[in-house]
């Protein structure tokens, strides 16, 4: 019998221990904001395979939208044949593009793809090479993006040196004395110790932090690094692998500050569990490069172009930018009446349906293992709960915005019975 012991057995002789997994929950089957394990055990799920989930499990416009694009041809390489859902979703990408006048997009595959192409397309643009980011920044596992990342470990121990050119400056999380006027000032030191600016071709930033812990960046900090850009004449690329596609309430996030980005990264729930990802640019800076310089053999897939235009129905059709709003409404008051009840909730932030807030020991400090215990007891209690964040403290709720009310509050249920477990509120 195939079983989850069984399974991670088989895993752990097949399969690098750099591969790390949440959970040794092996799925079988899933429905929009539910999954079955291989022994039956059904789960409610608050990690939509880490943002990638907006449109739920299996939509149905999705999965018909894919049964016919296998039905008529499942590649060619866009480099070889081209094909029009490739063009036709570059063109409802450019029309929704942050920001005023013309785009182009490349479709990719990975989110990695995404951010390094909008760093070799800065450079050519620019022709400049330095590129800063901040810490706590999530760009990705490959070697440029792993350095752009603001995070040692696990993402560089072990394989440096990192490519050269990358800067970081603290990101303003507003928690422990990261203020927008310290990071702006950093950047200043950055440029005075250094980096001139004259030499910088972009700066990257996620406009809600990813792996970072769900901190937003503070508009008046994203309008403060575009106006720095437009003094210093380098690019502003908005990496919105994990805001985008209606999380947090509009289609990207960046749309809450009204900053306009140069470029902006995209993937994760861009084709609703299907591999796909792209770099939406102003249309001077995306044609820096010359023919051949920008491409990949499974970019911008046939079954993934197919999976986002019906994704972009359904965000339309169904309301979801609506619906992730009164989701995150719906998220904070419960989170706000468990830390009101004594529960050891603290920092609560994000925008629409992209919520964290950090996990407290006993002395009130936030805390990686205490995070990690109350995601344990809640995949005990059958729901899927991601923690993040530099030290591990922050829980990150992802429920596909496609999920009802009712399953919302079943698995706010466990939350709060995680928290109340870990904290001692409650008989372990």
């Amino acid at each position: 019998m195939t079983d989850n012991a069984s399974l991670a057995a088989r895993r752990d002789r097949a399969v690098p221990r750099g591969l790390a997994s949440s959970t040794a929950v092996y799925a079988a089957r899933a429905d929009n904001a539910e999954l079955w394990d291989v022994e039956g055990r059904r789960y409610v799920d608050f990690a939509g395979g880490i943002a990638v989930l907006n449109t739920g499990h299996r939509h149905p416009r999705v999965i018909a939208a894919v049964e016919d694009q296998l039905g008529r041809f499942t590649h060619t390489a866009f480099q070889v044949a081209p094909y029009e859902s490739y063009i036709e979703l570059a063109e409802k990408l450019n029309a929704r593009a942050p920001f005023s006048g013309e785009a182009k997009t490349i479709l990719l595959t990975t989110g990695a793809e995404a951010t390094e192409n909008a760093v070799k397309i800065a450079r050519a643009a620019t022709g400049r090479s330095a590129v800063i980011a901040f810490t706590g920044a999530f760009h990705g596992r490959t070697l440029l993006a792993s350095a752009m990342t603001g995070k040692v470990t696990p993402y560089k121990r072990k394989v440096g040196p990192m490519p050269p050119e990358v800067y970081h400056a603290p990101f303003p999380t507003g928690i422990d004395g990261n203020t927008v006027e310290k990071s702006l000032a950093a950047i200043q030191y950055l440029f005075a110790a250094d980096v001139e600016p004259e030499r910088v071709a972009a700066v990257i930033i996620e406009p809600v932090q990813g792996e970072g812990g769900f901190h937003v960046a503070p508009t008046e900090f994203l309008e403060a690094l575009r106006a720095l850009a437009d003094s210093h004449g380098f690019l502003l690329i908005a990496d919105e692998v994990q805001a985008g596609f209606a999380r947090t309430g509009k289609l990207f996030g960046i749309e809450h500050s009204g900053v306009e980005p140069d470029l902006v990264c995209v993937a994760k729930s861009l084709a609703g569990g299907f591999p796909l990802s792209g770099l939406i640019g102003r249309a001077q800076l995306m044609d820096a490069l010359d023919p051949g310089g920008l491409g990949g053999t499974y970019g911008g897939s046939p079954i993934g172009c197919a999976a986002a235009l019906a994704v972009l129905d359904v965000i339309e059709e169904e309301g979801l930018l609506d619906r992730a709003t009164a989701i995150g409404e719906r998220l904070r008051r419960r989170i706000n009446a468990f830390a009101a009840a004594g529960l050891p909730v603290a920092n609560l932030r994000g925008l629409g349906a992209m919520i964290g807030f950090d996990v407290t020991n006993a002395a009130g400090e936030t805390d990686g293992a205490a995070a990690r215990a109350v995601t344990g007891a809640a995949l005990e209690a059958g729901l899927i709960l991601l923690s993040c964040g530099t030290k591990g403290e922050t829980i990150r709720i992802l429920v596909p915005l496609t999920a009802s009310d009712d399953l919302i509050d079943e698995g706010l249920d466990i939350v709060e019975a995680s928290l109340a477990k870990v904290s001692g509120k409650v008989d372990a």
